[in-house]
């Protein structure tokens, strides 16, 4: 038996399965800087501050992106846009047409099996100066 994830495109599927796909290391909330002349995407440790910290979840993930107008409902983004997510997401690896890493919940049955954002990540309301996020920025790949 094939699972969903395998035989539907993401944008086939239902929202109970789109959400399921998200496997909630928290990346995705983390403020990026992109390099104007190479355009390559840098990740910092700065999440934003709807990310909870201790669970690694959106503090109000229905009206989010009301609350921050940077965020973005990936629903509502063109897949070929998805570059800017982590290497990792999933949303990114099935668009791209890759499979969904071991460790992932779907495959391995268990949300702790994923490395979260939890042991690196800063609010963006501890930082003094958002101006600085370049001091900020991760050796972790996109």
């Amino acid at each position: 038996m094939n699972n969903f994830w395998e035989t539907k495109t993401l944008s086939k599927m239902s929202r109970e399965e789109w959400e399921s796909v998200c496997d909630g290391c928290g990346k995705c909330c983390l403020h990026k800087l992109e390099d104007e002349d190479t355009n390559e995407i840098n990740i910092t440790s700065v999440a934003c501050k709807l990310l909870d910290l201790k669970t690694c979840r959106c503090k109000n993930y229905t009206e989010r992106t009301k609350i921050v107008p940077d965020c973005l409902d990936l629903n509502d983004v063109n897949f070929n846009q998805y570059q800017w997510l982590p290497k990792t997401c999933a949303y990114r690896l099935l668009n791209d047409g890759k499979k969904l890493p071991p460790w992932h919940p779907l495959i391995s049955g268990s949300k702790k099996s994923v490395e979260t954002v939890l042991n690196y990540a800063i609010s963006e309301t501890k930082i003094k100066n958002m101006n600085d996020l370049e001091d900020y920025v991760l050796e972790l790949q996109s």
